[in-house]
């Protein structure tokens, strides 16, 4: 298994081989949008009613999942944030704000 900073850091070997570098936060950021966008098309696609068209190309929700995670680590990397550090912030804001928001199942 790979935890989040062993992704950033193969990410960021990737991107330091080509000369330009990681994009623009905006660039990426549009990158994010387009990606999730992709990714909104499979699901559905997938669960939805709009079945797909004949003449489109087959993809996997995993790879489209995958191209949002690439990019938000990417983004990540350029604005220099510790996704592990991001991710415990957000779990105790829903810990402690949102506690008691839904309702729990019963044990």
């Amino acid at each position: 298994m790979t935890d989040t900073k062993e992704m950033q850091k193969i990410v960021d070997t990737y991107i330091r081989q080509f000369k330009s570098g990681y994009f623009s936060p905006l660039g990426q950021l549009a990158r994010l949008t387009e990606e999730v966008g992709e990714l909104a098309r499979e699901i559905s696609h997938t669960h939805g009613e709009k079945p797909k068209k004949t003449t489109e190309e087959e993809k996997k929700i995993e790879e489209e999942l995958g191209d949002v995670l690439f990019v938000l680590i990417s983004l990540a990397n350029s604005l220099e944030i510790d996704l592990s550090e991001s991710f415990e912030l957000t779990m105790n804001k829903f810990n402690t704000r949102d506690h008691h928001r839904f309702e729990r199942v019963e044990e």
